[in-house]
């Protein structure tokens, strides 16, 4: 092990600089989110940093060249990836308080917080082209720089496999950015030549200054976001759930990212969300629905509602994220026992395309503002959507957009799709207090076939029906698997 220790060390510091990239996109997503715009930014700055520690890292090796130094350096890296936590509390939500401009959040944010790190981890490769160029006394530095840069690409690749299945999931952010630190640490251990007693002590007084800056972090997230009950990191998302107090009423969310999932109102265990009510135009529409579907369960507030109010109907619900429904059990008084309730985790647009089974009415609600996935947005998915319907089934989906203006894009578009696919389209608009150019939650209703309308049922939701948007059109073209100009 003691001839390889510069190759481990190049493979162990390529795997961690990509675990740290995939931590920054979590620890940054309740604050800024995970659009296509936050990922490009955050690898943009990652490179970025990554590129200018590649390059100080040769001139600093050409200048003295010794394990000690990569030891330091090592060492140094573990003393910024132990500040992550604090960074996050005192940065990072500054940041956003500071700015509305979620791009420039987060490039500052992983600027500052994540790529010091990655640039003191990048100075490993040059250093340890030269400490083996030495050591071999050979005019071979060519195969030594492919060999070094192969291990650190192999590692980088085995970090990105490990901690997206294995790490994230598993352990979470936080036991993440402490077991990297360790690791930094023993390996400076390792590195450092000829150790003395005070080289000892020192490192003994730098464990117990990183574990208790990672401890600091953990006290300074509790202390400035009181209203966090849980902060959990599945496979797909960091999810937080939090108790907001109001003057005379208490209510318990969900929060995936930036947005707001679901709630419930403690007091009376109703879900707070108006728009979820519109999912009950099923019953309106169609007057002989049993069998309902719903894409995306978050804390699966409204199966909990449809389950108590239609006590003669069933319910599939497709949730990608398994830790979401143990949250919606723990939590948000799910009974995951109800025999007329179903609960396949799987991707949404997968269950469309693969599932046998049939539906009287299926309802959407995976979408995050313009951050939905795409895949669920087609003509395609659409189209998979209808063949799972029964004769005058429906289809009803929650999206979030202006009516009109810049920010109306995603009703434009998914109106026009709809209208290819569905024989027709209805639009809703939930909050008549919003101006038509902000951005607010829409329902819009596909119908296959004739209208199979339950009349007793219209005094019943004769409030939801009167919101109807009747003359709206769109001139975009459809979206389809191959044109999808929304989503993340």
């Amino acid at each position: 092990m003691k001839r390889y220790v510069i190759e481990i060390t190049v493979f162990l510091c390529g795997a961690l600089g990509m675990i740290l990239e995939l931590v920054a996109a979590r620890v940054l997503s309740p604050y800024v989110g995970s659009s296509n715009l936050i990922w490009t930014t955050i690898i943009g700055v990652m490179l970025t940093s990554m590129s200018i520690g590649y390059w100080i890292g040769g001139k600093l090796a050409d200048k003295d060249s010794n394990r000690n130094r990569l030891s330091s350096l090592i060492l140094l890296g573990a003393i910024f990836t132990s500040l992550i936590p604090i960074g996050e509390v005192l940065l990072v939500k500054n940041f956003v308080a500071i700015s509305q401009n979620l791009a420039i959040v987060a490039f500052a944010s992983a600027a500052i917080v994540f790529g010091v790190p990655s640039f003191v981890l990048a100075t490993v490769s040059p250093y340890a082209v030269k400490l083996k160029d030495k050591q071999l006394e050979k005019e071979n530095i060519g195969g030594i720089s492919g060999k070094i840069s192969s291990l650190s690409t192999i590692g980088s690749i085995f970090g990105t496999f490990i901690a997206g299945f294995v790490l994230i999931p598993m352990f979470g952010i936080r036991s993440i950015i402490l077991g990297i630190t360790f690791l930094l640490l023993m390996l400076s251990l390792i590195l450092y030549e000829h150790k003395t007693k005070k080289y000892y002590t020192m490192m003994f007084v730098l464990v117990v200054s990183l574990v208790m800056f990672n401890v600091l972090g953990k006290i300074l997230f509790i202390k400035n976001n009181p209203d966090i009950i849980q902060d959990v990191d599945s496979e797909y998302s960091r999810i937080w759930v939090k108790k907001v107090e109001g003057k005379d009423i208490s209510y318990k969310t969900l929060q995936v990212e930036t947005g707001l999932e679901s709630y419930i109102n403690e007091q009376t265990k109703q879900m707070g969300s108006k728009y979820l009510y519109y999912y009950d135009l099923f019953d309106y529409f169609q007057k002989d629905a049993k069998h309902t579907l719903l894409i995306g369960g978050a804390a699966y507030t409204y199966p909990t509602h449809y389950l108590e109010k239609y006590e003669d109907k069933t319910m599939d619900v497709s949730e990608i994220d398994s830790k979401m429904t143990k949250l919606a059990i723990e939590q948000f008084n799910l009974d995951i026992t109800n025999p007329r309730l179903k609960v396949y985790h799987q991707d949404g647009r997968s269950f469309l395309n693969y599932t046998k089974n049939k539906y009287d009415c299926i309802l959407i609600d995976a979408f995050k503002g313009v951050n939905a996935p795409f895949e669920l947005t087609t003509y395609e998915a659409m189209q998979n959507a209808k063949k799972l319907l029964n004769k005058n089934g429906i289809v009803i989906t929650n999206i979030i957009s202006a009516i009109e203006g810049r920010e109306s894009d995603f009703i434009q578009y998914e109106y026009a799709t709809y209208q290819s696919v569905f024989d027709e389209v209805k639009l809703y608009q939930v909050a008549s207090n919003h101006e038509d150019t902000q951005k607010q939650n829409l329902i819009l209703v596909g119908i296959k076939g004739e209208n199979n309308i339950n009349y007793e049922k219209q005094e019943e939701y004769k409030q939801l029906l009167e919101t109807e948007i009747k003359e709206f059109s769109s001139n975009k073209k459809i979206v389809t698997d191959y044109y999808a100009p929304i989503g993340n």
